[in-house]
């Protein structure tokens, strides 16, 4: 694992040479790269796992919730 230093000097160094790049289509595939690393994970999921997320949603709404324990309980053969 880098250090918070090494992640900062390879960011700066990113920025310097950003700055001098003038080839629009690197800068077009940065952009991509930028959109594609920072999209909502909500448009690439399934409509039915939309609809998973948004029942349990409502469930945790209506207080319909199992606790911790109950979970491994029912769970603990996998886990």
């Amino acid at each position: 694992m880098k250090s918070d230093a090494t992640l900062l000097n390879q960011k700066l160094e990113l920025i310097q040479w950003l700055s001098t790049v003038e080839d629009s289509s690197l800068i077009k595939k940065i952009m991509e790269l930028r959109k594609k690393e920072t999209s909502d994970w909500w448009n690439s999921i399934s409509d039915q796992e939309k609809k998973s997320i948004d029942l349990g949603l409502k469930d945790a709404e209506e207080g319909k919730l199992n606790s911790h324990n109950k979970a491994r309980e029912l769970y603990e053969k996998w886990l």
